[in-house]
């Protein structure tokens, strides 16, 4: 259930199926509003690359499925959504809401819950019939006081680590198995330092936040990580504190452009051969494949390693918004999402796992298996910078906070007493 402590991880019971990755486009225009009485505005932020890919993939589907209404494509461009969610608070604060918007399933819908800018979809989830295809405990997940706010489209893993094969072989490194530990990871990254190598790639600040997180899961293991968002460990403690250590020190090995890429292009540098390492969430995969590089012959991915195997959730997912101007289109929009065909072309795109239990799998590739298998196995621990674990007030000082420390504004010590601030007074 969505509370005030902003957790939301799922069971394992929710494997289903993944592949690739993708984004905007389709059908109808491109930027916010517009469309005639029988339309659909869906606001996202899948507005290249591999993203765009998935969105087009389910648009094909939604053009099928409802041929009488035309899609608008109200894509946004920008990373994990961040221009993206500054625009749309500017549009639902002037009264100007799409007919839906992507968010992440979890902690991130309470903002526009306590805000009234969103409506219960439970009728929905009957009509679909989704209480008999997503497992029971996922509903009561995305369940705010008795009521349902979205429709997830998928399920993602956050904490993967990229390389390439070739990068790591030539400096030496066995790219047969993943390395034991967090510490194991950190000297391959010294030992490619010293091969003249970049060790590891990253992007912008929530590129960032993504790999901040993945060391947070890794290093405390998933009781004590989840605990962060609830109360019951702290984000002032020395375990903490060796997590914002080995940080800094994979910072300190990144590419120097970072500030000014978005994650396709620190991705692409790991494609390229210019980076031995990218830690980032399992839509990249599809810019592997459409690369045409195999698994295990021109890259590896295994999750960042650590006290425990984890898998690190997000969900896409979409909403009915309150004074939504076409509210049928809407509708439309939430059915094709759900359903199987939907859901099956969106996720083979998009390099996702669908949230139905009823998707067949048979066509997903081999590093979608591997996603399979880690959710239905590993524990779960929402992601940060993807909307699962906080609400968007709290990402956005997670962020900020962040962007100081890598730029060299403040040290660790001020670092991390900004993120115990800000816990504090998010869980007030």
């Amino acid at each position: 259930m969505i509370t005030r402590r902003r957790m939301f991880a799922i069971p394992a019971a929710v494997a289903a199926a993944g592949s690739l990755a993708a984004c905007g486009g389709g059908s109808g225009g491109s930027g916010g509003g517009g469309g005639g009485d029988n339309s659909v505005e869906v606001f996202t932020w899948w507005a290249q690359g591999s993203e765009k890919a998935g969105l087009d993939a389910l648009v094909e589907v939604f053009d099928e499925q409802h041929p009488d209404v035309e899609f608008v494509n109200g894509a946004v461009a920008g990373g994990a959504g961040s221009a993206a969610k500054d625009m749309l608070q500017s549009r639902l604060q002037a009264g100007d809401p799409p007919d839906t918007f992507q968010a992440h399933a979890g902690a991130e819908l309470t903002d526009y819950i306590d805000a009234a800018q969103i409506q219960d979809v439970s009728d929905l989830f009957d009509e679909f019939g989704l209480r008999d295809v997503f497992p029971e405990t996922l509903v009561e997940q995305l369940t705010a006081d008795g009521a349902i706010y979205s429709i997830p489209s998928n399920i993602h893993r956050s904490n993967v680590v990229w390389g390439n094969s070739k990068v790591l072989s030539d400096a030496g490194i066995d790219t047969a198995s993943a390395p034991g530990s967090l510490d194991d990871f950190l000297a391959q990254l010294e030992e490619l330092k010293s091969a003249g190598v970049t060790p590891l790639s990253v992007a912008t600040t929530w590129t960032q936040v993504n790999l901040l997180e993945a060391i947070l899961m890794a290093e405390l293991g998933a009781d004590s990580y989840n605990g962060l968002f609830d109360g019951s460990f702290g984000w002032d403690s020395s375990e903490v504190t060796t997590v914002l250590e080995k940080f800094s020190t994979m910072m300190e090995m990144t590419n120097t452009d970072r500030d000014g890429l978005d994650w396709p292009d620190a991705t692409q540098q790991v494609i390229d051969g210019n980076a031995a390492y990218n830690v980032m969430g399992d839509w990249a995969v599809a810019a592997f494949e459409q690369a045409e590089k195999k698994l295990g012959d021109d890259y590896v991915a295994f999750e960042l390693p650590g006290k425990e195997k984890i898998f690190g959730f997000l969900a896409d997912s979409f909403t009915l918004p309150e004074g939504a101007p076409h509210p049928e289109g809407a509708k439309a929009w939430l059915e094709t999402i759900a359903s199987p065909e939907g859901q099956l072309a969106f996720n083979l795109a998009k390099g996702s796992i669908p949230a139905r239990t009823d998707v067949d799998t048979a066509e997903f590739g081999e590093y979608a298996q591997t996603a399979i298998t880690s959710f239905a196995e590993d524990a779960i621990c929402s992601s940060i910078a993807h909307g699962a674990a906080t609400s968007v007030s709290w990402l956005n000082g997670i962020s900020d906070a962040t962007s100081q420390f890598t730029t060299g504004a403040t040290d660790l010590a001020g670092y991390q007493q900004a993120l115990t601030d800000l816990a504090e007074q998010n869980q007030a």
